[in-house]
């Protein structure tokens, strides 16, 4: 797991994270499972080209989902659950910041 574009899956844009970025210089990622902290640090400093002072990761579970269909008179219950995943919110040195809606540049 040493590529860095496998450890961080995505950013987690919501209106609490964008306060912390403004006033803590928190932002969060949807990580790999298997990531730790030290991978999480090197894969945000190499990917983002900035300094991590602090890391914190949390495991969520996934919901358990129940589902009912009619279909011709006959009522079908289904039952699932959405995927566990882990989120980091890392902690940026004074002086670093992050802008995660500028885009790659695709077109």
């Amino acid at each position: 797991m040493t590529d860095f574009k496998h450890i961080i899956i995505r950013p987690l844009y919501t209106e609490k994270m964008s306060v912390l970025e403004e006033t803590q210089r928190k932002y969060a990622f949807h990580v790999a499972s298997e990531a730790n902290k030290i991978m999480i640090k090197s894969a945000v400093e190499e990917l983002f080209d900035v300094k991590v002072e602090k890391v914190a990761t949390m495991n969520r579970k996934g919901k358990e989902k129940n589902m009912t269909v009619r279909s011709g008179g006959k009522t079908i219950r289904t039952q699932g659950k959405r995927s566990d995943w882990k989120r980091a919110v890392v902690t940026l040195k004074e002086g670093f910041s992050i802008d995660l809606l500028k885009g790659d540049g695709a077109v």
